[in-house]
Formats: structure tokens, C-alpha cells, sequence
């Protein structure tokens, strides 16, 4: 998350070798807020695919035509409100983290984003498959955010270059996991505020480790 380029949502994609008309774009984004209402209303145990269908207005089969089953449905309604997040150039590191976390925050107030992000973490727990499809369709496409943090900030003259290329990928995930992983659990576990202040605090700890300090 500390790096990022705005790309357009990916949406899903068709399966391949399916012929038929064009998936109509305003079905789809109909269906992603219909699922993310009822899992607010419902939960997760409640929530089924004929209930979807009647919030979006649309046939059970136009559903299972785009998604095998609740469990890619939810995830899919969840990374849509994950792919809005963006990082403007801020003009330094500091501020595009602080920028980032803020938004990242301000996304998981919402009862939609906070209720589906519970629900599809829970129950991956038990399932594989499902884990997999959230790294793939929410963690991996928002770790974008940190690559182009990063490239920003080596622009700037902030940060090295990787000297091992090989390593840049290992050091994209750690820094989207500190990131996402604290702002979660200070907003989701520990329900604490994720205001100025601390984002603040935060940020400096981050960009300066645990002994260090500001430059003089």
C-alpha cells in the first residue's frame, strides 16, 4: 500500500471460450453493491445468491453466468471498493504514506468495506480456495500501491535502488504487510481511531525503524 498507481478496476473477466453478448458493465457493478448491502444487513451465513439477485434486479442465472458461487461474489465485491484506493503524488514518501493510510481508514469505516473484509478473512480460515482468490483479487492488486510508493520515492532520491532485483518482490510484500496489517488491526481488531495524529506517528516509525529518528 505505500505505493501506487490508480489502475483502472480490472473487473472480472469472462470465462474463456465463452461466446454471447458482452457482459454489460452497469449489471456487474449492480450486483457488487447489491452483495456488499446484504452482507451488511444479513452477514455472511445469511447471505445467498437468490437474495443478491433480487437487490441487483437481475436473474439468479445472470449471476452464476459471471461467478461460480458466494464465495467469488463477496470477494469480488470487496476488491472492487479495494481497487478506488489511489495514491497521488504527494511530492515525498512521508506524505504518500500518510495519504495512503488515511484513505485505506476512511475505506474501512464504511459498514460495506468493514462487514465484507470480516466476513470473506473468517471464512477463509477454513477454506483454501477462498484465501487464495483474496490474495489474488484484493492483496496482490493493492500491493500496486506500494510498488509505485516505491518508484516515487527512488525517483525522488528517497530511497535506494535495489541493488538485488530479486529481492524486490519479498521487500513489496513486507511493506504491504506492515501497512495493511497495522491499519487493520488498529481499525478492525483493536476499534482504536486511525486519525492524523497517529497516522503521523506511524509513518515516522515506519520510515525511521524503532531506534532511529528523524534527520536532523
Amino acid at each position: 500500500m505505500v505505493t501506487a498507481m490508480r489502475n483502472p478496476s480490472p473487473g472480472i473477466s469472462p470465462p474463456p471460450g465463452r461466446t454471447g453478448r458482452p457482459r454489460s458493465a452497469a449489471a456487474d457493478a449492480a450486483i457488487l453493491a447489491a452483495t456488499r448491502d446484504a452482507l451488511v444487513e444479513l452477514g455472511w451465513s445469511k447471505l445467498t445468491m437468490g437474495d443478491v439477485s433480487a437487490r441487483a434486479g437481475v436473474a439468479k442465472t445472470t449471476l452464476y453466468r459471471r461467478w461460480a458461487g458466494k464465495n467469488e461474489l463477496v470477494v469480488d465485491a470487496v476488491a472492487e471498493l479495494f481497487d478506488a484506493l489511489e495514491l497521488p503524488d504527494r511530492g515525498s514518501l512521508e506524505a504518500d504514506i500518510e495519504y495512503v493510510v488515511l484513505q485505506f481508514a476512511e475505506l474501512l469505516r464504511r459498514p460495506e468495506a468493514r462487514t465484507a473484509l470480516m466476513a470473506v478473512v473468517a471464512e477463509s480460515t477454513r477454506d483454501e480456495a477462498l484465501r487464495d482468490r483474496i490474495r489474488s483479487a484484493i492483496v496482490d492488486r493493492q500491493k500496486r500501491l506500494v510498488v509505485l510508493g516505491r518508484e516515487r520515492a527512488q525517483a525522488r532520491g528517497e530511497l535506494p535502488y535495489e541493488e538485488d532485483e530479486s529481492l524486490t518482490g519479498d521487500t513489496t510484500d513486507l511493506i504491504f504487510d506492515v501497512i495493511a496489517g497495522t491499519v487493520v488491526h488498529r481499525a478492525l481488531v483493536s476499534s482504536e481511531p486511525v486519525d492524523g495524529l497517529w497516522v503521523a506517528t506511524f509513518t515516522a516509525l515506519l520510515m525511521h525503524g524503532l531506534q532511529g529518528g528523524p534527520p536532523a
